[in-house]
């Protein structure tokens, strides 16, 4: 089988699993390198010794964490293929990913939240900030969000998460208000909670994050936001306020609590606090 081929049904078979759009269009980009580097070459005739000289050509600019996804894709890709009876060995199954540090993901302060609350001007741009920063939804959650999975009645809506896994987040009074008022002032019977501003229709993740550097412009902080930083300054407040990791775990929708924990060490208000009252 040719590793085109190859690909064509691995991706067909993940998209059935549940593997999300945002997966699936990051290890397209993978297969068609490797497929470009191996010149479409049967399965069977590629080596763990030509994976590795691969990996060697190509790794040269990457970060340890982009040859990491570069690794898990290919170990998945030939994984697949000896499960299926596509080749008899795995040339994949030695590979080792590199060593990839853990980096404290970038919060923002209230302050800073503050600012950019006030540097809002329209009731789209307020209810869109409130409603990232109130639930802490990844941003492909709020673009794929429709009005009628809003509940009013207890402040939640039903998004669907990584690996189309459906979780219930919650939002404030003040998210409630700005969404309301944004939502009736609409002209247009678009299903998604937040349209574009011209010829209303759903927006998109690079239109949203065009939003949110609009409004981080206008703040005028000295630092470059984007809607990731406001899901951890989302878990950061939680955390600094008493809510236990399981908790912050369950409202982000992390599968693995080891993701959750890096959280941990974002606290600088609390953990001072356990420092002069334990030591």
């Amino acid at each position: 089988m040719l590793l085109s081929k190859a690909w064509e049904i691995y991706e067909s078979d993940k998209r059935i699993e549940g593997f999300s759009q945002q997966t699936l269009k990051a290890y397209k980009l993978q297969a068609l390198l490797v497929i470009r580097y191996f010149e479409d070459v049967k399965l069977e005739t590629i080596t763990t010794i030509k994976l590795k000289e691969y990996l060697a050509k190509s790794s040269e600019n990457l970060k340890p964490s982009s040859l990491a996804h570069r690794i898990r894709f290919i170990k998945s890709l030939f994984r697949w293929s000896h499960e299926e009876g596509h080749i008899l060995k795995n040339p994949a199954a030695k590979l080792k990913e590199p060593k990839v540090g853990k980096r404290i993901p970038k919060f923002l302060t209230e302050r800073e939240i503050e600012h950019l609350r006030e540097a809002c001007d329209t009731p789209m741009e307020k209810a869109l900030f409130d409603f990232m920063f109130s639930t802490g939804c990844r941003i492909g959650e709020i673009v794929s969000l429709d009005k009628n999975r809003i509940n009013w009645s207890n402040r939640s809506a039903i998004v669907l998460g990584k690996g189309d896994k459906e979780r219930e987040v919650y939002f404030n009074i003040r998210c409630e208000i700005w969404l309301k008022r944004y939502l009736d002032n609409r002209q247009d019977n678009d299903p998604a909670i937040f349209v574009t501003e011209r010829k209303p229709h759903r927006m998109s993740i690079a239109q949203m994050r065009h939003i949110v550097k609009r409004i981080s412009d206008r703040a005028e902080i000295s630092k470059v936001i984007h809607p990731h930083q406001l899901r951890h300054s989302y878990a950061t407040h939680l955390l600094n306020n008493g809510a236990p990791l399981d908790v912050i775990q369950s409202l982000l929708g992390h599968q693995k609590s080891e993701t959750t924990k890096i959280y941990a060490q974002l606290s600088g208000s609390l953990r001072q606090e356990l420092y002069r009252k334990y030591f």
